[in-house]
This record gives structure tokens, C-alpha cells and sequence, in this order.
């Protein structure tokens, strides 16, 4: 194709105006896109703040549906419950307990809030006293005992009432056996949203205070991915699409946009971006100082994750951004 230069070709006419670019707008960004990671944890009355991440709490159930609430009066459909258990364990049963926090709290936002989507996160890590994300025997993280154990949070937290389940463990099959737990279970409607493609990374930072899930021996690099590895990504992908994930995760987000492209374009289903803890951190310690335009740097990265093929923006930033975004309109 042959395009004709200047002076015929002027592509400054269509940036003219506000309402002009608009018009030609290819990437839209709205607060229906949006969701907001919470931490909750036992007790009444508690906003536990979380230095490494400014406006950022552990909070008690009532309190996070108070949070809930809030971003979801902004415009936020959903939000993305971690649990931070009184006691952990060696077999992390705090995670699928009946009485567990994350189950109380769903069931509580789901009486509050009940146009709220309430997707649990599930994963051991924050549950077990060794910090890692699987059964562990001789230092070495086990694939497959881990299994049963994840299968039962996501069914616990269904029962509990959660609209989607998001397992973020990275063990090999963990899709699949959720899957085959929720329907044995009933809960055959119960979406999974997969951490499918969940990077080894140093943007995770701020988040090991958030869920105080720190590992007390060695790192995750067993099991989350070598930042290194694109390709890789993309057969992790097609192995949890083939397993019956609904819905796949690109993490952390600005990073690994070129991930979060070829995953789209490769696959074509609905596709979430994190923004981790690290990305919200450096922000707003940037904004703190001055230096950057917090409204302006945080919208800017949310649409380039949406540019790169992202459907769902997984951000602390929500509520903010749905009301910066509310009033552009």
C-alpha cells in the first residue's frame, strides 16, 4: 500500500480537538474494565496500612466492604481478594477452611454488595509457614500433592460465594483440577480466571508485606517463570486454555507487554493484566515526590496495557482511576 505524503497526508487534522480525538480514538479505557486487589485479614474496625504501598490497607472484612463499596460506587465492577490467615501452617489449611478469611469476607461482600464481582485469589502462600505456594518436602516445592489442596480453596471459596476463582500458584495441572473440583462440587458456572503466564519477578516486591507471604527459604523461581521466557508463556497459556481457564493473566503487566500482545493475538480470549505492587509503588513514591503526574502516569500505563490486548486491568489504582475517568467523559 502506497500512502500519499505531505502536503496531501496531514495526520495532525484529526488531533485538532478533543471531541476530533475522540473520534479516532483506537484504544478505550474505562472503569468497566477495572479491578481492585484487596487484603483481608481476622478482625473488626481494622485499616492496618502497608508502608511499601501508599493507600494501600490490610483490612478486615467490614472494612473491605467498606473499601468495596467505595470503588464500586466509582465505577469498579470487581475486586481481587488475597487472605491473610491469624495462623499458617504446613498444609496451609487456613486456605480452604469453611470459616476461613477469604470465606468470610466473600460471604459478607456478597450480602453487602451483591452486584459487586467478588474473585478470590487462590494460592497457598500467605497460608503456609514456609511462605512457598506448594506442599513442601525436603526443600523441594511438590507439584502434585499441591493439586488437591488448591482444588479445595477454589471450591471453598465458590461455596462461599465467589464469582470467579483466580489460581496463582503456577503448579503444573492446577486448572484442571480445579475444574474438575468446582463441578464435582456443582459450581460448573464458577469461571476460572488463570495467573497463566506469572513471571519470577522483582516487581512483587511491595506485595510480600501486603499478603505477608515472604518465603523463608529460597525463592519461587521452581515454579514461576524465567523473565526470559516468552515463548514459554505462550504454551503456558495454551496449557491452561486447554485445561478449561476462561480467562488467562498476564503478571506483572508493564513489564511484560509483549507477553500480554502475543498472548492476545495468539489466542484471542479474554485477557487480564496485573498491575503489581512494585509498578503502584514506584508511582507513587514518584508522585510523593513530585516529580511525575500521578493521574496522568497511571492512566497513561493502564492504556497501554489495554493497547497491548489487555481486557482487564487488575490495579490498586482503581477507584482512582474510575473517577479521573469519569470525568473526562
Amino acid at each position: 500500500m502506497t500512502l500519499p505524503g505531505f502536503p496531501v497526508s496531514r495526520p495532525r487534522r484529526l488531533r485538532q480537538s478533543p471531541a476530533l480525538r475522540r473520534l479516532v480514538c483506537e484504544t478505550r479505557l474505562g472503569a468497566e474494565q477495572l479491578v481492585l486487589p484487596l487484603f483481608v485479614r481476622p478482625g473488626k474496625k481494622l485499616r492496618r496500612p502497608i508502608d511499601a504501598m501508599p493507600g494501600v490497607f490490610q483490612l478486615s472484612p467490614d472494612e473491605a466492604v467498606r473499601e468495596a463499596a467505595a470503588a464500586h460506587a466509582a465505577g469498579v465492577p470487581a475486586i481481587l481478594l488475597f487472605g491473610i490467615p491469624d495462623r499458617k501452617d504446613a498444609r496451609a489449611s487456613g486456605a480452604y477452611a469453611k470459616n476461613g478469611i477469604v470465606q468470610q469476607a466473600v460471604r459478607l461482600l456478597k450480602k453487602e454488595l451483591p452486584s459487586l464481582l467478588v474473585i478470590t485469589d487462590v494460592c497457598l502462600c500467605e497460608y503456609m509457614e514456609h511462605g512457598h505456594c506448594g506442599v513442601v518436602s525436603c526443600g523441594k516445592i511438590l507439584n502434585d500433592p499441591t493439586l488437591r489442596l488448591l482444588a479445595q480453596t477454589a471450591a471453598s471459596h465458590a461455596g462461599a460465594g465467589a464469582d470467579l476463582v483466580a489460581p496463582s500458584d503456577m503448579m503444573d495441572g492446577r486448572v484442571a483440577a480445579i475444574r474438575a473440583e468446582l463441578d464435582k462440587n456443582g459450581f460448573t458456572d464458577t469461571p476460572i480466571m488463570s495467573y497463566a503466564a506469572k513471571f519470577a519477578s522483582a516487581f512483587y516486591g511491595p506485595f510480600r508485606e501486603a499478603a505477608e507471604s515472604a518465603p523463608r527459604f529460597g525463592d519461587r523461581r521452581s515454579y514461576q517463570m524465567d523473565a526470559a521466557n516468552a515463548n514459554e508463556a505462550l504454551r503456558e497459556v495454551a496449557l491452561d486454555l486447554q485445561e478449561g481457564a476462561d480467562i488467562v493473566m498476564v503478571k506483572p503487566a508493564l513489564a511484560y507487554l509483549d507477553v500480554l500482545h502475543r498472548v492476545k493475538t495468539e489466542f484471542g480470549c479474554p485477557t487480564a493484566a496485573y498491575a503489581v505492587s512494585a509498578e503502584h509503588a514506584m508511582i507513587k513514591a514518584a508522585a510523593a515526590k513530585g516529580w511525575i503526574d500521578e493521574r496522568a502516569v497511571t492512566l497513561e500505563s493502564l492504556l497501554a496495557m489495554r493497547r497491548a490486548g489487555a481486557d482487564i486491568l487488575i490495579t490498586y489504582a482503581a477507584p482512582d482511576a474510575a473517577k479521573w475517568l469519569s470525568r473526562q467523559s
